[in-house]
């Protein structure tokens, strides 16, 4: 637990970690329909594999992803992304999170600790997402907006030592002591992330963050019962906070019971 006087948090890579799957994947459709992706595009999944999923890249990919990327979302409209994944994160994505990711936010939360997301996904992906797992910041990449339209430049990248630049940067701005923090990633590109924290943890490796782990005698977690996010957490922000801490304590019945008079309110 957090002692007196010092202040902690615990970091958290997003894709493969928290989320099962990529957090964008799904986005192509909803894009394409939105008036923003080629049906070409979709079919490659191009959106996906280079705009906010980078894990897995090395220099050059990650430099032939930029140059993608500035070609690609250059004239995007700005409010057409945020609704697209509004809409999309309730009622297409049905993002897939780890139960196991859930409890120890909550775990860390209840130590008194903030939790935050560091994740190379796009800000417009990872806030919402954030904002329904209830967590205290996200760390994501930004695109540069002019006159409500992306430019196809990139703010800020999220990736590999960013993020430990801006979690280091974020420490100093809210005053937690890295050494007393806790960091979570499947990633070998995100070594820098873990090093900087006082407790590292590899979840669900790739094999090269896995020899990292075991070269470092970083504890290794394996996260496997991957749960609905809607059905937790996207009823409405009272509810499915709600929801979501009958269920990490195991009162599986009592937020079918929640649910069910919720049904019965409607009904009257």
């Amino acid at each position: 637990m957090t002692t007196a006087g010092t202040r902690s948090a615990a970091f958290f890579d997003l894709d493969k970690t928290i989320i099962a799957k990529s957090s964008t994947l799904a986005f192509s459709k909803p894009f394409f329909q939105g008036g923003l992706l080629t049906r070409r595009a979709v079919l490659r999944s191009a959106y996906a594999n280079f705009m906010f999923s980078l894990q897995g890249a090395d220099h050059d990919q990650l430099e032939k992803m930029r140059a993608y990327l500035t070609q690609m979302i250059a004239g995007w409209d700005v409010a057409v992304v945020r609704q697209c994944v509004a809409e999309t994160l309730h009622t297409v994505v049905d993002p897939i999170v780890y139960a196991e990711a859930v409890e120890l936010i909550e775990q860390h939360q209840a130590a008194g600790r903030d939790v935050v997301i560091v994740s190379a996904s796009g800000s417009e992906v990872v806030e919402p997402i954030g904002e329904m797992l209830g967590v205290d910041h996200v760390i994501a990449t930004t695109l540069v907006e002019e006159d409500g339209r992306y430019t196809g430049e990139v703010a800020f990248y999220a990736y590999g030592p960013h993020k430990a630049a801006a979690m280091r940067a974020l420490a100093e701005e809210r005053g937690y002591d890295l050494a007393d923090c806790y960091a979570y990633s499947d990633s070998e590109t995100d070594v820098p992330m873990l090093q900087v924290v006082g407790h590292p943890f590899a979840v669900n490796p790739d094999k090269t963050l896995r020899k990292e782990a075991e070269e470092r005698d970083w504890p290794v977690l394996t996260f496997g019962h991957p749960v609905t996010l809607s059905s937790r957490l996207a009823l409405d922000t009272t509810t499915g906070k709600a929801a979501a801490a009958l269920l990490l304590a195991g009162g599986a019945g009592a937020a079918a019971a929640l649910l069910a008079r919720r049904r019965t309110r409607g009904a009257s």
